[in-house]
């Protein structure tokens, strides 16, 4: 099953996106959706306070420890 296992942040340091298992690079937007489909493992889309959906590890607190890989 594929994974994320590492990501691309803009200047500000927001997330833009993922890298996978399989090398593919995909857009947030991207990943919530095939997150929320079962194709990525190891994360999970819920809503944040504002109700958006945001994309979060399950294992982890944060994205903080995934590489930022180019």
């Amino acid at each position: 099953m594929e994974t994320v296992v590492g990501l691309h942040r803009n200047h500000f340091g927001e997330i833009i996106s993922f890298v996978t298992s399989e090398g593919r690079v995909i857009s947030y937007q991207k990943a919530l959706l095939e997150a929320a489909d079962g194709i990525i493992q190891g994360v999970q889309a819920t809503e944040n306070h504002d109700g958006k959906l945001v994309l979060n590890p399950e294992q982890d607190p944060s994205f903080d420890q995934y590489p930022n890989l180019f």
